[in-house]
């Protein structure tokens, strides 16, 4: 990469460390491939990926596949039960193992192609027409691990064996989502709703960590949530937002009646790509996946899990509110965006931080574009 590129130039005006008298990123962060590029190795390729859900593994032999940019990674349940990741990749010639999920039936992966198979320890069981094969040890030939973590439910994997444990990084989120969602242990796999967005995904992490935008494009968001109570909590890798009372059990956005806690929304981000959202009524929680791929797009993976996988009219008034309002709504403002960080006439702006409404403040976009100059070791002051 360009070293120069992520350093600040001549035409762009300093970020600073306060909110309130800091510029935003220039808008090449946003369109430039080389930054994209550079952004796979220092940023997703060091950072813990959420790859699915425990229920989503329910018996020995089950599989799920995610991939982090061009890495595709397999997580397994083997015959102790034991949740393990691998890099889905055979070690005879580089095929894939497996797509998609499923249940191996007789407890192995096997490549499609030449039909070496694999515990699911990741050990070598089957490499055909070896034996006879001089210095050929099973042992040579295992999968290659990467880490896994649990968290609330979530399986986290991570291709860096150096990096902080999710744990450390999450700090008291655990507590908090428990108390908005008592019932956590208990949720299985639902539904998953699929999105594509024709902008970056920075484009769309910053337009989800503020609610300044909520009033005049969110008029239904703001008809379900009591505002004043609403607030925006930066946590180091995470960010919490938090409105503690609905403003109406029957709002434009859907009718609920009070459920296992009575709130009015409950949303998290966590570092670098993962939205978490609990809505007032029955118990629910859904897990928004933000996967770029490439500079100009990003594909969103919106996966809801409840106590038992029928959906109930409730639940399915939230998820109609999300599917066509909210993120139609979300989607033609990121694109919009993305378009115009492409202008001649746009460099960058400025973060809007206003202490008497701190519940629209821009203050945790701030966090999280310093946080990517972080990563990417760009010197923008």
């Amino acid at each position: 990469m360009n070293i120069d590129i992520v350093q600040r130039h001549a035409e762009d005006s300093p970020m600073h460390p306060q909110p309130a008298r800091s510029f935003t990123l220039p808008a090449r962060f946003y369109t430039d491939p080389e930054i994209y590029l550079a952004e796979r190795k220092a940023i997703f390729f060091k950072s813990w990926w959420c790859a699915g859900h425990k229920s989503q593994l329910p018996e020995t032999g089950s599989y799920l596949t995610t991939r982090i940019i061009d890495q595709s990674v397999v997580v397994t349940r083997d015959q102790d039960g034991t949740l393990r990741a691998f890099y889905n990749v055979c070690q005879h010639r580089g095929h894939e193992l497996v797509s998609g999920s499923g249940t191996a039936k007789t407890r192995v992966l096997t490549c499609p192609y030449h039909a070496w198979a694999f515990n699911l320890d990741g050990s070598l069981r089957i490499a055909r027409l070896t034996k006879a094969m001089p210095d050929f040890q099973k042992c040579d030939f295992a999968l290659k691990a990467v880490r896994l973590e649990e968290f609330c439910g979530f399986i986290f994997v991570n291709l860096d064996p150096a990096a902080t444990s999710l744990k450390e990084e999450t700090g008291a989120l655990e507590a908090e989502i428990r108390r908005y969602v008592p019932r956590i242990d208990d949720m299985v796999f639902a539904l998953r709703q699929d999105f594509e967005i024709k902008a970056n995904w920075k484009v769309v992490v910053d337009n989800f960590l503020e609610c300044y935008h909520c009033h005049p494009a969110h008029r239904d968001f703001v008809d379900l949530v009591d505002m004043e109570s609403y607030r925006n909590i930066i946590n180091g890798r995470y960010v919490s937002q938090i409105s503690d009372a609905p403003r109406s059990n029957n709002a434009k956005a859907y009718s609920f009646e009070k459920g296992d806690v009575d709130f009015g929304y409950a949303g998290w981000y966590l570092w670098p790509n993962l939205t978490i959202w609990v809505y007032p009524g029955e118990a629910n929680i859904s897990a928004l996946i933000m996967m770029p791929d490439g500079p100009d797009l990003t594909r969103e993976h919106l996966d809801w899990f409840l106590p038992r996988p029928e959906i109930t009219p409730q639940i399915q008034g939230a998820i109609d509110y999300m599917n066509h309002t909210l993120q139609p709504e979300d989607i033609a403002l990121c694109e919009s965006v993305q378009r115009g960080l492409k202008s001649q006439g746009y460099n960058q702006g400025r973060f809007v931080v206003d202490p008497d409404h701190p519940e629209l403040s821009e203050h945790a976009v701030h966090h999280f574009q310093k946080m990517v100059a972080e990563a990417l070791e760009a010197e923008l002051s």
